[in-house]
């Protein structure tokens, strides 16, 4: 059977049929706006008012952040044009360290934020948060499990910081590494060598830090003279040159107190020790070390006072010639009778006659 037949052979469609039903479904969809508007009107306003809540209260905290930071910055720098803020204050490294805390606030207010007002849009859908959230905390576990590198390093530049350990421009020893403090970060620190490397060392490896740049710093020095030397005037010598070397510029800046002399650190048969001492602006310690040697040794000679290891004293008087010292020493052959003449003397020849 053609198609053609089969179409003649259907029933036609009524009319009066095909828009009463259409009439029916379309009271039915308005019924069911009107009844469900006034939900929809009620949902979409309130997720409204959650978003804007949250990017207003966002934007309100980073601003308050902000100007908390650039706050500190400006205080930094008011008290760093005075002569004792030059001491006591880093202008860079209360930057980094400011700048670091804010970015590290900003981005847990952030997350907070965004993270209650999507859960909360999430509860206006009339979504059940419980999976979700399990499901979010099985994440986090295996994310943390996964990168507990990261967080350790992360964890412990946010402490370090916040603790304010060392900054930029101290003198560290970190036991990886130790120099001197160029950038400071939340997961790697930058340190530049004695030769002028730069280590980069990881927050979370770092167990324990030696910072020289922080409170003050002493220098000692080791004066071994001869045990014949009167230690009176030893001690003397030492005041009056370690005196003069604090009245001079810079010394009397970076000494932060008087030169002392502990006494004698050890007594030895050829030499004895004197202990010298001074406290010292931080990380200056070595500077004045060396300072302090050069000043007791010129002062030394001075007065006639040999250190150990110098040049051997001359005596006063030449000491009398020694008679013997153009003497030959004694032969064994001077004997007749000693072993080595007895040797050398020529043996008698026989009697042939008899």
């Amino acid at each position: 059977m053609s198609l053609s037949a089969l179409l003649a052979a259907a029933p036609s469609p009524e009319p009066g049929g095909s828009l009463d039903e259409a009439a029916k479904q379309a009271g039915n969809a308005a019924g069911w706006v009107e009844e469900n508007w006034s939900t929809w009107l009620n949902t979409g306003l309130r997720i409204l008012l959650i978003a804007v809540i949250a990017v207003m209260l966002r934007i309100a905290i980073r601003r308050a952040l902000t100007k908390l930071i650039e706050r500190m910055n400006r205080s930094a720098q008011a008290v760093e044009g005075t002569a004792l803020g030059g001491l006591l204050v880093n202008a860079e490294r209360r930057r980094q360290r400011s700048e670091a805390i804010g970015s590290v606030l900003r981005s847990v207010a952030s997350f907070l934020i965004l993270g209650t007002a999507a859960l909360m849009i999430l509860g206006a859908f009339k979504i059940d948060l419980a999976p979700l959230l399990a499901s979010a905390g099985v994440a986090g576990v295996a994310l943390g499990f996964g990168a507990r590198n990261l967080v350790t390093d992360f964890l412990s530049g946010v402490f370090m910081i916040l603790e304010d350990q060392y900054g930029v421009g101290d003198t560290v020893d970190a036991g990886v590494a130790s120099g001197e403090v160029i950038e400071v970060g939340l997961r790697v620190t930058k340190l530049r060598g004695d030769n002028g490397e730069i280590w980069y060392v990881r927050n979370g490896e770092v167990k324990r830090i030696g910072n020289l740049s922080q409170g003050w710093s002493t220098a000692g020095v080791d004066v071994q003279v001869r045990p014949t030397e009167d230690l009176d005037r030893v001690r003397t010598v030492i005041t009056e040159a370690a005196g003069m070397m604090a009245k001079e510029d810079p010394w009397n800046e970076r000494l932060w107190g008087p030169v002392e002399i502990l006494g004698l650190d050890s007594v030895l048969l050829d030499s004895m020790t004197v202990r010298v001492t001074a406290k010292t602006m931080p990380g200056k310690s070595l500077s004045v070390e060396r300072e302090l040697r050069w000043r007791i040794k010129l002062a030394f000679d001075e007065a006639g006072i040999r250190l150990v290891g110098g040049v051997p004293a001359q005596p006063d008087e030449p000491s009398a010639a020694d008679p013997t010292a153009g003497m030959a020493a004694p032969s064994a052959y001077a004997s007749t009778t000693s072993p080595q003449s007895l040797a050398a003397t020529p043996i008698t020849p026989p009697n042939l006659a008899k």
